[in-house]
């Protein structure tokens, strides 16, 4: 029974990490097109956070979703709206490298977050990389600045958001599992919950920032099929975060950033067989070298926690 119900598990993290490849690369591919025709990067957030409170609500009663657990005050303000804040940035930079940049690109600089991780384990924990990490880290860097140096599309902007955005999801990773692990909630309860928190806070910033403008354009023309097409960023939005908690919920930091570097590379293929965005022979290369980096610092940091089985390691690998 317990090899049925090891395989069976395996099984449906399979079954969720294919519909998580999928959703992503159509959220990203429909995402880059609205924002070509709808230039309001806070707006798109807004726009996805909106769909992550609406749409789960009715998820929470097909599936039988327990109930959420009450937070101490002090837990509240200190995990929670933390969390919060860096999911709304997160989104909000991801949508302007998509906005600037490829998608290919911006998730080839993405890729980059295994370097975050490594430097938060250096300044808050203290740790220092084995040999093999550091090599894998120098390959990450080295495969981004080529793909840097010979993207056809390069914006500085592009390129900041899209490594701010790989900074605060290395943040998210962390104590978003730590909060499933302390509270016991679910991940789509804790999902709904950061999106309607981030939708809460950042909402005044919206409203003086980009809200006249957005209403603007939608009214004079970039609504119709435009509008259609941001109504489904929002939904493929949430339904591929869905499907990611889902994996995080069920995997260790470690498979889920294994299966995060796979979904990135099946992305860039995505994106660059539907936009055929131009990409030079070693622009590609870049992007390969990248990858290959990070498949490398996941099995350097499984070969170190094998070496030592009494480490416990905070931080995402």
């Amino acid at each position: 029974m317990g090899t049925a119900g090891g395989r069976r598990e395996a099984l449906t993290v399979v079954a969720l990490c294919i519909a998580w490849y999928t959703l992503s690369s159509a959220s990203n591919v429909v995402g880059k097109l609205a924002m070509t025709e709808f230039p309001y990067p806070l707006t798109v957030t807004m726009v996805q956070l909106l769909s992550v409170v609406v749409y789960s609500a009715p998820a929470f009663a097909l599936c039988g979703v327990r109930r959420e657990p009450e937070y101490p005050r002090s837990y509240y303000w200190r995990m929670l709206v933390p969390l919060a804040i860096a999911k709304f940035f997160t989104t909000l930079f991801s949508q302007v490298s998509i906005w600037k940049v490829p998608i290919s690109y911006a998730h080839t600089v993405k890729a980059t977050t295994p370097l975050w991780t490594a430097a938060l384990a250096r300044v808050l924990l203290g740790e220092r990389q084995p040999r093999g990490v550091q090599v894998a880290l120098l390959l990450i860097a080295l495969g981004v600045a080529v793909a840097s140096a010979t993207e056809l599309q390069f914006h500085a902007l592009g390129l900041a958001a899209a490594l701010a955005s790989a900074a605060l999801l290395s943040l998210q990773h962390i104590f978003s599992k730590r909060v499933m692990r302390d509270t016991g909630v679910h991940h789509l309860r804790l999902l709904q919950k950061l999106g309607g928190l981030a939708l809460v806070l950042l909402l005044p910033v919206w409203a003086v920032c980009e809200a006249r403008g957005a209403a603007g354009s939608a009214w004079g023309g970039a609504g119709g099929a435009g509008g259609a097409r941001l109504a489904a960023d929002g939904a493929l939005a949430w339904l591929q975060a869905l499907a990611a908690f889902s994996v995080l919920s069920r995997v260790s930091p470690l498979a889920y950033a294994v299966a995060s570097a796979a979904k990135r590379a099946a992305v860039v293929g995505a994106s660059l067989l539907l936009l055929r965005n131009p990409a030079p022979p070693l622009n590609l290369a870049g992007m390969a070298l990248a990858a290959l980096g990070v498949l490398a610092y996941n099995r350097a940091k499984l070969q170190a926690r094998t070496h030592s089985p009494h480490a416990r390691p905070l931080l995402p690998v």
